[in-house]
């Protein structure tokens, strides 16, 4: 850590690297007072912030100590004062500091960025990939059906279901924390709504509502050194079972007797199968939007009369239960009344449960910041769930916590509201830790925030549309693997062929067997029958779709190992599955823009078909060589090439030399 100074103008550099630029023109801190305005409908929230005051602290006091600097800004209009404190320690630069005047409540603090350097991470963003140019608020919320406000399908959400439409920015999971091509990166601590503006070629601008700052900054050799420092400070995913990586997992619904049907189907059919995942294990309600589950996380016996023999044959054969859990209940059902008699929801500010409509219906809110509300979940998961043989769920939502309710801990609900995925994701870890079973449960997560890595094994993308749109279809679901990755969360599965379908969107067959060959080179394979399954193509739809499930249910087999061990390294390390090219390649330019591919551990290159009727894909090819798997043909990298990419053939490349090369032939023998 070094400081220049010349008068009041000083630069910071750590490493060599200059991070923090600060003179009298260009102040590197603002300190303001802000009056939010929060919206929300069914997860999707309108914020508007009236900025009242924004002061620029220009001057400056500076007192270096031997192990650390103190920096004293100040204005004279207002009395703004601001007081930071720079050390290092433990490999990290640390950078804290509060407001001495309590009438402030928002703070503006800039770090020095060069033109051309490269962003990535900031939680699971689906847009962009280099996230650069854009500025992008941390707020969990719904990805927004159709994202892109030059859409019609964005427009039609917005107009006719309250802003459900989304933005670029719109997230289940955003984290404050971005890894530089610099080989650097910033982690904004703590749970406040944040802004990080990465849109200015001289600065990044994080921006606070609170009153105080509190950011690390690491720089290291490498992207693998980085992620392995961020997970010290945000937590390491636990692992999934090994079953987890070795076969299919269907998702079907509808009953004991069409649920087994299916899976007897398929397993004839000779696919692989490690799981079934039913998600209507609860019963099921109609709505305008589609198929909803009854949130009464309690067994159906009318829809699933045999589901605990089911459970026990299907172990038999290796296959696995799954079911779905979200932190809601449907009002009036038993678990609803149980808690509500408890005690255990959120409250209005009358002091009333918090209800909330979600789509023709009302339900509540678990309150996780009280104790004995977590124990009572908890419960409800060991015994609903694991007690009857479940070996995995979807842990849904957690994104829904309203602004303007009363938490049993005191806690200011919008502070909470960004920490509530993690609080979710943590019940679920402590069931299956306390039930012995951690390890061995594959249970999967919807919405995050930092330090939910450390409870929730895996990822899930959401709710894409089932269509072939970049920004809320197939192509969006790579950024989002990648943008994870960049954030300390390396274990990912998505919906193959999408989840929500409008009246007029219907998930096409060459839609579904394009998911299903981008997932087989993923570390999950998972299907979804979608919001409206009849309207949707489906896994058993016809047996030319059976058959090609079948293929690549086993060729996602012949990797599991080769996945099994990425997952052990990931859960170590932080060092993720599915990862960007620069990663291993961070002296080649182009691996930091080449856009929907990505390298499954360091020898497999996958780049999916995300265009519609598209029989050939541009790529990027590393330099060195590579094999292409379905014609064998080597490649020598460091250029774009074009690849034929006909159904069943996905442009994946393997490194000659390596281990996995030897898969090859194994690989092309399964028909």
């Amino acid at each position: 850590m070094k400081l220049k100074q010349d008068n009041s103008n000083f630069k910071l550099f750590y490493k060599g690297r200059e991070f923090l630029s600060h003179s009298h023109i260009e102040p590197m801190i603002y300190l303001g007072l802000g009056e939010e305005n929060i919206k929300m409908h069914e997860g999707n929230f309108d914020i508007e912030d009236k900025i009242i005051e924004r002061i620029a602290l220009r001057d400056v006091n500076i007192i270096e100590y031997e192990d650390s600097i103190e920096l004293k800004f100040s204005s004279d209009r207002n009395k703004a004062e601001f007081n930071i404190k720079i050390e290092e320690k433990d490999g990290k630069l640390y950078i804290s500091g509060c407001s001495l005047n309590p009438y402030f409540n928002r703070v503006w603090f800039k770090l020095s960025a060069k033109p051309d350097e490269h962003i990535y991470g900031l939680g699971e963003q689906y847009s962009y990939f280099d996230l650069r140019g854009k500025n992008y608020p941390i707020f969990t919320r719904e990805q927004g059906v159709g994202r892109n406000k030059n859409t019609l399908v964005t427009f039609l959400s917005d107009s006719l279901n309250g802003g459900a439409g989304g933005d670029y920015h719109t997230t289940y999971f955003p984290q404050a924390s971005f890894i530089s091509s610099a080989l650097y990166y910033v982690l904004a601590h703590g749970y406040h709504y944040k802004e990080i503006d990465l849109s200015n070629a001289n600065y990044h601008e994080i921006h606070i509502w609170g009153d105080e700052l509190n950011i690390s900054i690491a720089l290291d050799s490498s992207f693998d050194k980085l992620l392995y420092s961020l997970g010290n400070q945000i937590g390491r995913q636990p692992m999934l079972p090994k079953w987890a990586f070795e076969g299919l997992w269907l998702g079907m619904q509808g009953g004991s007797d069409i649920c087994n049907y299916k899976l007897d189907t398929m397993l004839n059919a000779g696919a692989k199968v490690s799981a079934v995942w039913i998600q209507d294990w609860v019963g099921r309600k109609d709505t305008s939007f589609g198929q909803r589950l009854y949130w009464n996380w309690q067994w159906n016996k009318k829809l699933y009369p045999t589901l605990d023999e089911d459970i026990r044959l299907a172990n038999e054969k290796n296959v696995h239960y799954l079911s779905y859990i979200n932190p809601h209940l449907i009002k009036d059902s038993p678990l609803f009344n149980e808690a509500e008699e408890n005690g255990f929801f959120v409250k209005n500010r009358e002091g009333n449960t918090y209800l909330l409509d979600f789509g023709e219906f009302l339900g509540g809110f678990v309150d996780f910041t009280n104790p004995a509300a977590c124990e009572w979940y908890q419960n409800v998961i060991k015994e609903n769930m694991l007690n009857l043989g479940f070996r995995g769920w979807m842990a849904d939502f957690g994104e829904y916590l309203p602004t303007d309710c009363v938490l049993y801990s005191g806690i200011d609900p919008i502070i909470a509201h960004n920490k509530w995925p993690t609080l979710w994701a943590k019940q679920n870890y402590e069931a299956c830790k306390d039930a012995g079973l951690l390890g061995e449960v594959a249970y999967f997560t919807r919405s995050g925030a930092t330090k939910t890595q450390g409870f929730s094994p895996m990822m899930f993308a959401g709710d894409q549309c089932v269509d072939f749109s970049l920004d809320d279809g197939i192509a969006s679901v790579v950024n989002a693997a990648l943008s994870l990755a960049m954030s300390g969360f390396g274990m990912f599965t998505f919906d193959i062929g999408g989840y929500t379908g409008l009246e007029h969107m219907k998930r096409s067959k060459e839609l579904l067997l394009r998911g299903c060959e981008f997932a087989c080179f993923s570390p999950v394979m998972r299907t979804h029958e979608g919001n409206r399954p009849k309207n949707n193509h489906q896994f058993d739809s016809d047996s030319e779709t059976i058959e090609f499930f079948v293929r690549f249910s086993r060729i996602h087999e012949l990797l599991s190992d080769y996945i099994y061990e990425l997952a052990k390294i990931n859960s170590s390390t932080s060092t993720p599955t599915m990862r960007p090219l620069f990663f291993h390649y961070p002296d080649e330019e182009k691996a930091y823009t080449a856009m929907y591919q990505y390298m499954l551990g360091e020898d497999i290159l996958v780049a999916p078909i995300v265009l519609e009727n598209a029989v050939e894909r541009q790529l990027y090819l590393p330099k060195g060589k590579w094999i292409h798997i379905w014609s064998e043909v080597k490649y020598l990298g460091g250029s774009e090439i074009t690849i034929e990419a006909p159904l069943g053939s996905p442009p994946v490349f393997i490194k000659a030399g390596s281990e996995t090369e030897e898969l090859i032939p194994e690989i092309l023998a399964i028909k």
